[in-house]
């Protein structure tokens, strides 16, 4: 039993470096304030991100008791499905010019820890589009004409399917060609992504475990030892003659699930989503 219970422990944790320990699995999710930017209209976003304890498994939180904002309703477009790792600059909220001092919480309960991230407008934490480029790709001269890539759903946005039924989606990326294309760094670890445009098919919403793609789609979280835009010499595939990112989805089991079109250029992000609602087979 004593040798059962070690071999799990270590099954689920990496050593790397000194006394740095990876887990793979068994941990939270914590919510991340990345601070806020203007509009050109007086109101402000308030951006979230946030850490997945976790290097390899991807958490479900559904919108409710466990993952909700406030004051206000609990859902305001937040995640359900956790990529592993850090994630940046996630999703916005946009808030009234006259917002003042108040603050937006969103709290996180996952493996028994609460943790919460609380939004405002405190000077210190102000942003914008191109510390956010220098700060996920690294971009300097480029991130003052760069602008993101933009992404159109083909048909519907809001499909039925059933359980085991391959459901086919496209989304049409297009973008501006800058920054140029470049791999990402070849030594470990790699501080910034590569840059181009790519696209990937994720789950935003809904137990993305029970969702493969056909083909299988690159991580958009840091992985350095994977396949994703911060894997060492990672560099984005051939961007389809037509502009299509096509992709089969197949669902495992049923439930109203959210997919994401997720383009992105090395600076700037762009997506479109598509609500499926799954019955049984």
């Amino acid at each position: 039993m004593v040798l059962l219970t070690a071999a799990v422990m270590l099954s689920s944790l990496t050593a790397t470096s000194g006394q740095t320990i990876i887990f793979e699995r068994g941990q939270n999710v914590v919510p991340a304030f990345e601070g806020w930017e203007q509009n050109p209209d007086g109101t402000f976003d308030l951006i979230f991100g946030y850490m997945n304890r976790n290097s390899q498994e991807k958490v479900h939180i559904p919108i409710g008791p466990n993952n909700f904002l406030s004051p206000g309703p609990e859902d305001q477009g937040q995640p359900t499905f956790f990529q592993p790792r850090r994630n940046r600059y996630v999703f916005r909220i946009t808030v009234p010019a006259d917002f003042g001092t108040r603050e937006i919480a969103w709290t996180l309960i996952a493996r028994g820890k609460t943790e919460q991230a609380f939004g405002s407008l405190k000077p210190d934490y102000v942003n914008d589009s191109p510390l956010m480029q220098k700060d996920v790709g690294g971009l300097r001269a480029e991130r003052e004409l760069n602008k993101a890539p933009m992404v159109d759903i083909e048909g519907p946005d809001n499909v039925r399917v059933a359980v085991g039924e391959p459901l086919n989606l496209t989304a049409l990326a297009t973008d501006d060609g800058i920054p140029p294309r470049r791999a990402a760094s070849a030594r470990v670890p790699v501080n910034y992504n590569a840059w181009g445009l790519r696209l990937a098919w994720i789950v935003w919403r809904g137990d993305g475990n029970q969702v493969t793609f056909d083909p299988e789609q690159f991580d958009i979280h840091p992985n350095y030892d994977g396949n994703s835009p911060w894997s060492p010499g990672w560099e984005p595939p051939p961007v389809p003659a037509d502009n299509r990112f096509n992709v089969a989805a197949i669902f495992h089991e049923p439930g109203t699930y959210v997919l994401r079109a997720y383009a992105h250029d090395g600076g700037l992000p762009g997506e479109g989503d598509v609500t499926v609602v799954v019955g049984g087979g």
